[in-house]
């Protein structure tokens, strides 16, 4: 049986990083900063100018993310951290509707993004780097959490169109659904108690 273990995206694990966005779908070329910039500034620039960004970003800190490995080879990302940092979010109208959270609430943050190598789809990595980053953003002092993924009970997505997630990964993490912001697209929540426990926030 396979190992899967996660660890924070730093940069000692840049090249680890660059693999798991490299193994098919948009990954190389978006380079995870679609959520930190607004489509003005997406649009002008090109995937050497995102590599740049991605990896000031990380070079920065905090870890913007996750990276999983399988059997010790870097195999999916997520990105997980405050909403204030992830400038498309509050700029997202579906979102900006849907959502009851201040966008200036620095403990709140969101998960905007999954990728995980066409070899190791279908394992359960998106799980585990779901459990992984609520673990994170619990030990940062997060108090809530936003997705924003894909609702699969309907009509068939396209593979490269569930780089949000799915709506079943979340809710067997314990999120639950707050809106539907459009066909097809749900804002789920999980609000992390003090004491250290998750609880649905009413």
């Amino acid at each position: 049986m396979s190992t899967i273990t996660t660890a924070l995206a730093t940069t000692a694990r840049w090249d680890d990083v660059q693999h798991a966005l490299t193994g098919g779908g948009d990954g190389a070329s978006c380079q995870c900063i679609w959520p930190v910039l607004p489509n003005k500034d997406w649009n002008q620039t090109t995937t050497p100018q995102r590599t740049a960004l991605f990896r000031a970003e990380i070079d920065e800190g905090p870890p913007p993310g996750l990276v999983a490995y399988v059997d010790g080879g870097a195999a999916g990302w997520i990105r997980i951290g405050p909403r204030t940092r992830q400038a498309r979010i509050p700029r997202t109208r579906m979102i900006a509707a849907s959502s009851t959270e201040p966008f200036d609430d620095e403990s709140v943050w969101a998960v905007t993004c999954f990728v995980v190598r066409k070899e190791h789809r279908g394992t359960g990595l998106n799980a585990e780097l779901l459990d992984a980053a609520i673990a994170f953003a619990r030990e940062s002092g997060a108090r809530l959490i936003e997705g924003y993924p894909v609702d699969t009970r309907g009509e068939k997505q396209r593979a490269n169109d569930l780089y949000h997630g799915t709506i079943g990964t979340f809710l067997r993490a314990g999120f639950t659904e707050k809106a539907v912001m459009k066909p097809g697209r749900v804002l789920v929540a999980l609000e992390i108690a003090p004491n250290g426990s998750d609880s649905v926030k009413a």
